[in-house]
């Protein structure tokens, strides 16, 4: 699949601010892809993403610049939202529309005698997919097998059997009514679905196991990105979108750089949030511990330290710039990430 056309990617004029940038990816390009048009466009090197979407896939990708790269790493556990389509009755090497068909058995078996899909047939094999399940991930996936992707050992030819990790589908729901083609001799049906899943949740998998289910074989045609945490397509824009801001921004008489979501306005968005008084955010500055709790329990996606039990909290100082995020452990807060170091 050729990368989509955009204008040439200017440098910015001035390096970014310190933030995370929302954008929605194009068809058809990798997360790497718009890494790289953004680390010229935000004028540095330090630029990264929190979790990669495929080349098929549309939507939003969270981008760290400069210190908001640290951030990531909390990001990458939040729940997303998708919406996608499924196709019943062919099965691709790869559980989407980019692989090649190995099996087209048809949807038949879903199908009424009047040639509508049966929901009575449907509905009790997408119920077993939803809630808390153990998942075997797409083996054309980025997971590391000794070392190597898994996708290049497919690719190399090898036989890859990934372990089964338990995720949460938090929704599962078809958005529209089924549609039904013949695709090289073979019925088939297309639905679309939204799924609403915790982090590690594969939606080509919950396409692949549906058809499975159903004896149907199944793939994904469509997947697009709705929701990362607290961050939504309204939040996202285009690569085109920042191409232009940023062209715009050096012809102007005092460049400021491509705009950025500051990092105390990312971490109101994305944790609970605690204020600190003058004596606890020179202590956090330093990395010294604090009492336990005095956050509000603001309802953040992305607040959950991977390495660690306890929701993770946005420490602000008392002119509301965030500090650090810290997390209680041992009956202590302790610092986990200092932001504004003394």
């Amino acid at each position: 699949m050729t990368t989509p056309a955009t204008p040439q990617t200017p440098r910015g004029a001035v390096t970014a601010q310190d933030g995370l940038v929302v954008v929605d990816k194009p068809q058809g390009w990798t997360s790497h892809d718009v890494v790289a048009r953004t680390r010229r466009l935000a004028a540095t090197r330090k630029v990264g993403h929190a979790g990669t979407l495929d080349p098929m896939a549309t939507g939003v990708l969270v981008l760290g610049v400069g210190r908001a790269t640290r951030l990531l790493t909390y990001l990458v556990g939040a729940d997303k939202i998708y919406t996608a389509t499924i196709r019943l009755g062919q099965r691709t090497v790869t559980d989407d529309a980019e692989g090649e068909v190995t099996e087209a058995r048809g949807a038949a078996g879903v199908l009424d005698g009047s040639g509508a899909v049966d929901d009575g047939v449907l509905e009790p094999a997408l119920a077993r997919l939803r809630g808390t399940v153990e998942q075997v991930p797409s083996a054309v996936s980025a997971i590391k097998v000794d070392g190597r992707r898994s996708y290049a050992r497919v690719r190399a030819g090898e036989d890859v059997d990934l372990p089964a990790r338990t995720v949460t589908v938090h929704r599962l729901e078809i958005t529209g009514a089924p549609r039904t083609w013949t695709v090289d001799g073979a019925r088939v049906v297309d639905l679309d679905v939204l799924v609403a899943c915790s982090s590690g949740t594969y939606v080509r998998a919950l396409a692949r196991d549906l058809g499975r289910a159903l004896g149907t074989g199944g793939h994904l045609t469509a997947l697009r990105r709705t929701a990362v945490g607290p961050f939504t397509l309204e939040h996202a824009r285009t690569v085109d979108q920042l191409v232009s801001e940023v062209t715009d921004d050096a012809a102007a008489a005092a460049p400021r750089g491509l705009p950025v979501l500051s990092l105390t306005d990312a971490a109101r968005a994305c944790f609970p949030a605690r204020q600190l008084d003058d004596a606890e955010t020179g202590a956090v500055r330093v990395g010294k511990v604090l009492a336990p709790g005095g956050h509000d329990g603001a309802a953040g996606d992305a607040r959950r330290d991977p390495q660690g039990p306890g929701p993770v909290t946005a420490a602000f100082a008392p002119d509301g710039h965030v500090v650090a995020l810290l997390q209680d452990r041992g009956g202590k807060a302790r610092p986990v990430l200092v932001l504004d170091p003394a």
